[in-house]
């Protein structure tokens, strides 16, 4: 054996023992890695099996041996390119499914079945013997149809490799950079050997892929122990960083814009790659003209806080981030609630508000009128509540019909609105009743307030298509101070009876309830 020809065997050598080392390493560890580790391990047992095959090619003294050591490579090299696409593809973060591995796949599977049958159709190889110069191990071939369209589609899956990789070398943050720097290497340097044996510049007889593949090999090897390739894959997170929906800010130690991503590009449009580096608060103030609400250097954990910015409204969430080297960050996302801050306004109202008058509704009125007894009590005020309905609103409906009945109800709704003054909580009680509840009045001056708004109804009618609909209503008062313990339930209840009080007495009036328990007009 010449010295040449063992310099090959042993870098062919040191190529299939680097993949086996690999391969058991990563194999014992698998339970450490995502799922990506099963495409990298298949990538390497069929590079391992290509690199071993054509090493003991290389031992062979006659054709036979030759050949079948042809094949035994062949289980392997057809393979790894495609499978290395495929793994370049998952760490990228594209998404793997059955129909694009079997599609890339089938090649390979038809290469290798069509050289085990390549004698009786010369599809592969139209002549394959020992070199009739340089004798075994060198082989002499003429390349069949099949090789050409093989070795073009490997190549391809290599250069295809090579260029996604590549193409997110921009986006790439610097501290993950050696990582795409091993595997863009690693897939370039069979790209060109590859290259170079299709168009015919390499020694004669001689594969050199298998001799370059232990760099390959190495530049993994530093990748999966050094910068956890497997375990992290930056790439494949920065996809989904930049495929959140929520905008995420990161800043360092000293609160510099380190790291955005397009959903916080998309949320405000000014921010481009010219503000990483600048401090937030800089930053901040030149997307919204505005001071960040938050002040950053007080945060010990996590904050959450709602901002308005121009017609959004945004939930920010703020954590800090323990850097590698102690140093501590921050995480800022930020949540587009716009719509949901809407629609719990619009609940909100539904809750609260009559649909028909869009007034407060009962619910409402007990709500805040018992928080505003209660500040009453404290401060030893008055506190009158005002109960009135409709006179005749039943006729109504029957001689007008509903339609023009829920007008009426609208009609008076706003004409009450349009007199209320401070203090004065207005609602619709129920039906054809309304309810007023007025801070700091006294019975006489809540007496006076339902006057004027019974005269105000009663000068007001419906014009109703050129119809007019008069309009009175009967009024109950009663009144509490902050010395006398009673609730709102008790005001109530001596208001409608002043509201009967007035019914009976003819309508279209106000009664007051006294604390004798006597009406008087």
């Amino acid at each position: 054996m010449d010295s040449k020809l063992a310099a090959y065997i042993t870098l062919v050598c040191t190529s299939a023992v680097l993949n086996l080392s690999i391969l058991v390493y990563t194999y014992l560890r698998r339970h450490h890695y995502t799922n990506i580790a099963n495409l990298f391990m298949w990538n390497t047992f069929t590079s391992m099996i290509y690199c071993f095959g054509y090493a003991f090619s290389l031992t062979s003294t006659s054709l036979e041996q030759l050949r079948f050591w042809n094949i035994v490579q062949y289980t392997g090299m057809p393979f790894f390119p495609p499978l290395g696409l495929l793994f370049v593809m998952q760490y990228l973060g594209y998404k793997l499914t059955r129909k694009r591995i079997i599609a890339l796949l089938i090649m390979p599977c038809l290469t290798l079945l069509i050289n085990v049958t390549n004698e009786s159709h010369h599809m592969l190889y139209r002549i394959y013997d020992i070199h009739s110069v340089l004798g075994a191990p060198y082989s002499e071939i003429k390349y069949g149809v099949w090789f050409v369209v093989h070795n073009i589609y490997i190549f391809s899956c290599m250069f295809a490799a090579f260029l996604l990789l590549l193409s997110r070398w921009k986006e790439t943050v610097s501290v993950y950079r050696p990582q795409l720097f091993a595997l863009i290497c690693g897939q370039l340097l069979p790209v060109v050997s590859a290259f170079l044996l299709f168009i015919g510049v390499t020694p004669d007889g001689i594969d050199p892929v298998p001799m370059v593949i232990w760099f390959s090999s190495a530049l993994y090897l530093w990748s999966i122990t050094s910068s956890r390739m497997l375990s992290i894959m930056p790439i494949a997170k920065e996809t989904i960083f930049n495929n959140m929906n929520d905008g995420v800010i990161v800043l360092n130690d000293t609160y510099q814009l380190i790291e955005y991503n397009q959903a916080c590009k998309n949320m405000f449009s000014e921010l481009d790659r010219s503000t990483i580096g600048q401090p937030f608060d800089q930053v901040w103030y030149m997307l919204t003209g505005q001071s960040f609400p938050v002040q950053l250097d007080t945060i010990s954990n996590k904050l959450n806080d709602t901002i308005h910015q121009a017609d959004y409204i945004y939930q920010i969430r703020i954590s800090m981030l323990q850097q590698s080297n102690n140093r501590s960050g921050l995480l800022i996302i930020f949540t587009d609630i716009t719509e949901l801050h809407t629609l719990q306004q619009k609940l909100e109202h539904q809750a609260y508000y009559d649909e028909l008058t869009q007034i407060y509704n009962r619910r409402a009125f007990f709500q805040q009128s018992e928080q505003s007894l209660m500040k009453v009590k404290d401060t030893l005020s008055s506190f009158t509540i005002i109960l009135f309905d409709i006179d005749f609103f039943k006729k109504v409906n029957d001689t007008y019909g509903h339609q023009t009945g829920d007008q009426i109800l609208v009609h008076v709704a706003q004409i009450c609105t349009a007199e209320l003054g401070e203090h004065m909580l207005f609602a619709r009680y129920g039906g054809e009743e309304f309810v007023l509840a007025l801070t700091g009045y006294t019975l006489v001056e809540g007496e006076n307030f339902a006057n004027h708004l019974r005269l105000c109804i009663e000068q007001k009618p419906l014009v109703e298509n050129d119809r007019f609909v008069s309009v009175t209503s009967s009024f109950g008062v009663s009144v509490t101070t902050g010395a006398m313990e009673e609730t709102i339930y008790q005001l109530l209840q001596k208001a409608d009876e002043a509201l009967y009080a007035a019914k009976r007495a003819g309508r279209n009036q106000v009664q007051v309830f006294t604390e004798k328990q006597e009406f008087v007009e």
